[in-house]
């Protein structure tokens, strides 16, 4: 079969099981509103969950940082990219999550592929979470340790899979809120068993960090417990994007020698470090942000107890609607486009086959009014 042959019976079998995934550019994609081709849709499906890629701090301090250092780089950290924004930027994430190191990179998938990539060697094990991301269970697959997935958020899974015989060293992998169905890892028992096993623990808080926890500081903050490696990215309730690692000072050592996103990838904008670091103020000062939002939540659970699609169990700001069918989820994400919401639908191999969803999302950013017309579409769809 010649390449473009594969190819397109590839794309064939996405479109006849309902699975072929589009872009649309729009002029404004995060915050309340979304705005394409001059129409609007209240957004239902951003991860800005405090509103603060729209906040004019954030965006002026952008702004300053462009005019101090211009708008690139211009390099690895490890060449001349690094510069003090960055040194601030990490110095105040680790004195803020109480750990002796931070390293900055430029996404959340490049964190957990560069950390992974550099720990995991021949006869390590890694034991994630069946549900974790993607970037961490590729980075796994890909690494010569042996990948164990356990039942997700399952305590004495993780320990039955600790226990086995193991040569190497075994790291423990889970996410702080998933990002899927909305719901939180049970990490003190995580981290409990991780430490009786003498293994680590490696917690992705990618949806956690900034929303969850006093001041915002996290799942693991919010648990108790200090994982070996934090990561936290800045995509979700930072309002801009790139990722940290949390660690200790001899593992950040180890990864400026190893970690080969952190060598080889031209580093963030020292404007971004910049607006990043007026974001996590935002965030530290940001009580009324969350306290709104987590009203916006129960709002949205309320109203939506007797729809027919299973209501995922989550108190965080992603509501997954568990629709099933690909099809199905499709035609009721187009049902709420018509009525000006935009929300989308998730289907594998995203989520596990018959479990397609729409994938609501709340944030800050919503009015009331927002919630209550998303709740009046959704009934309305339900009726038919």
């Amino acid at each position: 079969m010649s390449w473009q042959a594969r190819i397109d019976e590839a794309l064939e079998q996405r479109r006849q099981h309902g699975l072929l995934r589009t872009r649309t550019a729009s002029q404004q994609g995060s915050g309340r509103w979304r705005v394409q081709d001059g129409r609007r849709w209240r957004n239902f499906a951003s991860n800005d969950y405090l509103g603060l890629s729209q906040h004019p701090a954030a965006i002026a301090a952008w702004q300053q940082g462009a005019a101090r250092y211009g708008i690139g780089s211009g390099a690895s950290g490890h060449v001349t990219g690094y510069s003090e924004a960055h040194a601030g930027l990490e110095q105040a994430l680790a004195d803020w999550l109480g750990y002796p190191r931070a390293l900055l990179f430029i996404s959340g998938f490049a964190a957990n592929q560069a950390v992974i990539a550099a720990l995991a060697q021949k006869h390590d094990r890694i034991v994630a979470d069946r549900l974790s991301h993607a970037s961490l269970l590729e980075a796994a697959h890909l690494s010569p340790a042996t990948l164990t997935r356990f039942r997700h958020n399952d305590p004495e899974a993780l320990r039955a899979a600790l226990s086995t015989p193991c040569d190497g060293q075994q790291l423990a992998i889970t996410e702080g809120v998933f990002s899927m169905d909305g719901d939180s890892a049970p990490l003190a028992d995580l981290a409990e068993v991780s430490r009786a096993a003498q293994a680590w623990l490696m917690v992705d808080d990618a949806h956690g960090i900034g929303v969850v926890g006093e001041g915002g500081r996290g799942s693991c903050h919010a648990a108790g417990i200090q994982p070996e490696l934090l990561v936290v990215t800045f995509g979700k309730g930072f309002g801009i994007s790139g990722a940290a690692v949390l660690c200790s000072e001899s593992v950040a050592r180890y990864l400026e020698q190893f970690a080969r996103h952190l060598i080889y990838s031209t580093a963030m904008p020292p404007a971004q470090a910049v607006a990043l670091q007026a974001a996590l103020t935002c965030i530290q000062q940001g009580d009324a942000l969350r306290d709104r939002l987590q009203r916006h939540i129960q709002r949205f659970r309320d109203g939506a107890r007797q729809l027919p699609w299973q209501l995922s169990a989550s108190h965080t700001a992603i509501q997954p609607l568990i629709v099933g069918d690909n099809q199905a989820a499709l035609s009721l994400s187009a049902a709420l486009s018509a009525r000006g919401i935009w929300c989308s639908a998730i289907r594998p191999p995203t989520v596990p086959p018959g479990t397609a969803r729409l994938r609501i999302t709340l944030t800050a950013a919503h009015e009331d009014e927002d919630i209550d017309v998303l709740l009046e579409a959704l009934h309305d769809a339900a009726r038919g």
